[in-house]
């Protein structure tokens, strides 16, 4: 099942941020403490009841230098495109301000059904104050306090009611399911027509040419494969040229449906930010991950080129240390051979099953080379560990305290799980129980 997404839009100084961290639990602004990953606050995903979706703040969106209303139609206009419902939200203390009646003219606009909120209602002395925001023309407004946490229930309840129910199409097991994220004109269209060598994509040096598309079944050497389609990762026009980093959004529906990511860089421009926090979500969603460095024939070379340049993006992606790198051409398809393999291992170790002897037995080793930590006067206790998933590869250490698990610790062990069993192209997770 694809993740519905919702959008939260409204003009600066509602609390639109403060009501996304609500929503999704956590503060979003707090740097994940995996090295090298950058968090891009504007987009996480929520649960509610028993409903799974994506959410974006578009008060995250940096415009650039555009005006004051112009910014804000723009914002609304992305969440416009990219959200199955939209929450209005608007401040209740200053009541309905031409700022709101210009966002509100903007969504009349959309076929996407919009949920009115009307933020900082902190005590229920306060609820009068919603009836002047009915003119705004978008039905009952909500009630809700960021701050307090109060009316959010609400609020995810009526957007919950226009989630679409549209099912996934299911694949077969044997099929690997794989996508190609990156910025702009990395060459992600002209690497799809190398693979399947014919112009099923329309190609074009301008970027954001891509037209929308479904996925595309292929066969070679006997193994099923679906690139799964990433049309659109950046659309035409000025909102998307103006708002790089959205070009996120357009990857993320894909990584969800997908067993490995193809992460795309351009070899003649190098790695800039954006390119980590387009990684950075293919690694969070747990997905395999192979890099790929395109356009490699246009690359002046040495006998040192290759090697340097891996070691950047070492350097740079520190937390896909996993990831295995791939040069090749799209163009002139040189090397293009040796991407299906490594897509075919990532794939294979996304999956791998460890047997829990053979995994304790390594566990057990590991301990006796570098003895558990203490804090406090306390060590860790490591009784047993098990694999309780696969895709990625998720394993369950029981110890007597899991607290006493530091990062450092338990990277410790992952290092010694890869060194045992390879893992090459996956992330792996590790979570520690108090054994009862």
């Amino acid at each position: 099942m694809v993740k519905p997404v919702i959008a939260i839009v409204g003009r600066p100084n509602v609390g639109k941020s403060t009501i996304f961290n609500r929503i999704v639990g956590e503060r979003i602004s707090i740097v994940e403490d995996v090295p090298g990953v950058t968090r891009d606050r504007i987009y996480s995903s929520g649960e509610w009841l028993s409903h799974d979706f994506n959410i974006i703040d578009t008060g995250g969106i940096d415009i650039g230098d555009e005006p004051f209303l112009e910014q804000i139609r723009q914002q609304a206009e992305i969440a416009m495109d990219e959200a199955d419902v939209i929450i209005f939200l608007t401040n209740g203390r200053e009541g309905v301000t031409p700022a709101d009646e210009e966002v509100a003219k903007i969504l009349y606009k959309t076929k996407k059904p919009v949920i009115l909120g009307v933020n900082k209602i902190d005590n229920p002395e306060m609820r009068d104050q919603i009836y002047d925001f009915y003119t705004l023309g978008f039905g009952e407004p909500i009630p809700i306090s960021g701050s307090h946490g109060l009316g959010i229930g609400d609020l995810l309840d009526a957007a919950a009611k226009y989630f679409p129910k549209t099912e996934e199409a299911e694949y077969a097991d044997d099929v690997i399911k794989f996508s190609l994220i990156g910025r702009p004109n990395v060459g992600k269209s002209s690497l799809v027509n190398a693979i399947l060598g014919e112009e099923r994509v329309i190609v074009s040096h301008i970027a954001g040419t891509t037209r929308d598309a479904i996925d595309t079944p292929y066969t070679y050497n006997g193994q099923k494969y679906s690139i799964i389609d990433t049309a659109g990762i950046r659309k035409k026009g000025k909102v998307y040229e103006t708002t790089e980093k959205y070009s996120v959004l357009r990857a993320l529906r894909a990584i969800e449906r997908s067993d490995v990511v193809l992460v795309v860089l351009n070899a003649e421009e190098g790695i800039i930010e954006q390119d980590k926090k387009i990684a950075g979500y293919a690694h969070e969603a747990g997905r395999a991950v192979v890099i790929v460095v395109n356009k490699w024939d246009a690359v002046e070379k040495d006998e040192k080129t290759m090697k340097e340049f891996e070691q950047k993006i070492r350097d740079h992606f520190l937390f896909l240390d996993y990831a295995p790198i791939v040069f090749l051409s799209a163009k002139t398809k040189k090397r293009i051979h040796t991407l299906l393999p490594m897509i075919n291992l990532a794939s294979q170790n996304h999956s791998m099953r460890v047997e829990t002897s053979v995994l304790n037995d390594i566990i057990m080793d590991a301990v006796a080379m570098n003895p558990t930590p203490t804090d406090k006067g306390k060590r860790l206790k490591i009784f047993y560990a098990t694999q309780v998933s696969v895709k990625p590869p998720t394993f369950v250490i029981f110890v007597n305290e899991p607290e006493l698990l530091h990062f450092s610790y338990e990277r410790f062990l992952e290092n010694r799980i890869r060194d045992a069993f390879g893992f090459e192209g996956t992330p792996i997770k590790i979570f520690a129980r108090e054994r009862k």
